[in-house]
């Protein structure tokens, strides 16, 4: 793994770091796959709770694609494909994981930096950060999974709304149409995510796994009489659990329950 993406794998909260401050942290094909792969194996750690995701530098979350990759892999719609399917991969992956997955956003979040933090289940950003999908101006679209991944965060008017127009939404804007769930003071960002994270680690993976899984089919199923038999059931799993029966015990004892994902 070369140093674009950073990796701390502490449990039980895992942080990602794209490290390429210089270049405001754009991602080139290569890193695209290499974060895939890191995303994998962290979901596999059943040691990490939560996985936060941030930008080095301190003036960008990331600030998409990098655009000195486009002459090799984007200049036509063959080299596109190929392009196309790394993002759509880590994507997937990401918005696929069963650990709880959160975006800690300082300054911009563009493009495909913007289409990965809306990928993430949590979005935390500074009042001074600055998101948007300019791809207007490149002459490029979103493929289908960012696109559905955007409806359903912001809604349809909203979507066309930063595709159309091609701005940059202040923190304010990006917090009222539901882009990001909270907005703090760049000096608390790091505080307040972590607390974050560590509240989510410290409940119950199961719990979180599950939840996550049934939206999805909720998404991919949105009348719900089309569901298979194993989904139907998915939400009685819980009760058959260890989890369960510490945190019913922990409930009764008044005292903190020690979940451990079985």
């Amino acid at each position: 793994m070369n140093d674009h993406i950073l990796l701390d794998s502490a449990s039980p909260v895992a942080t990602v770091t794209f490290n390429r401050p210089s270049q405001r942290n754009a991602i080139s094909f290569a890193m695209w796959r290499e974060f895939a792969d890191i995303m994998q194996k962290l979901d596999a750690d059943r040691s990490v709770r939560a996985v936060v995701i941030t930008g080095a530098g301190g003036e960008a979350f990331s600030a998409g694609a990098d655009i000195q990759d486009f002459d090799d892999y984007r200049s036509d719609s063959t080299k596109g494909r190929g392009y196309n399917d790394a993002v759509n991969g880590a994507l997937k992956t990401l918005s696929e994981m069963a650990t709880p997955t959160i975006s800690m956003i300082k300054g911009f979040a563009v493009g495909g930096g913007c289409e990965l933090a809306v990928a993430t289940d949590l979005r935390i950003a500074s009042d001074d950060s600055r998101m948007g999908i300019p791809v207007g101006k490149l002459g490029i679209s979103i493929g289908h999974r960012e696109m559905r991944g955007l409806v359903n965060l912001v809604g349809k008017g909203n979507a066309m709304y930063i595709l159309l127009s091609a701005r940059l939404l202040n923190a304010e804007d990006s917090l009222r149409i539901g882009l990001v769930n909270q907005v703090v003071k760049p000096d608390d960002l790091n505080d307040y995510t972590y607390k974050l994270a560590n509240d989510i680690a410290s409940l119950a993976p199961l719990s979180h796994a599950v939840n996550k899984l049934t939206m999805q089919q909720v998404q991919n199923k949105p009348s719900l009489e089309n569901l298979t038999k194993e989904e139907d059931d998915l939400p009685l799993t819980q009760f058959d659990t260890k989890d369960y029966l510490e945190g019913y015990k922990a409930f009764l004892e008044k005292r903190r329950p020690n979940f451990t994902g079985e």
